[in-house]
């Protein structure tokens, strides 16, 4: 069994452009029992590339927040095991601009 703790928008995650990125999301899953969890993801190196001059959208982590408070960090394909109580975390990456930024 697992808790939902959060699911919300990830703020400023989009790039800058006359047309900004949509951003990600931030995922918080609390484990209630031991458990594996997997990950295959895109974009945890490599941006999402802005168009005609828009900035790239963040890239996307995944971590998992341990009982001792220590945190693993998973790349774009991860497994962990965790244990009742630890919380899985996944940052979607956001979308690229489009359009060169005008002036402010």
């Amino acid at each position: 069994m697992v808790l939902l703790e959060r699911f919300s928008i990830r703020r400023g995650s989009g790039g800058a452009g006359a047309h900004r990125g949509g951003d990600g999301t931030l995922r918080r899953v609390r484990f209630l029992e031991p458990m594996t969890a997997s990950i295959l993801a895109g974009h945890r190196k490599v941006p999402p590339y802005g168009v005609r001059g828009g900035a790239p959208g963040a890239v996307g982590r995944n971590w998992v927040e341990r009982a001792d408070g220590s945190r693993v960090e998973l790349g774009a394909q991860g497994k962990a095991e965790l244990r009742s109580g630890e919380v899985f975390v996944v940052l979607t990456p956001g979308g690229g601009g489009f359009g060169s930024p005008g002036p402010d």
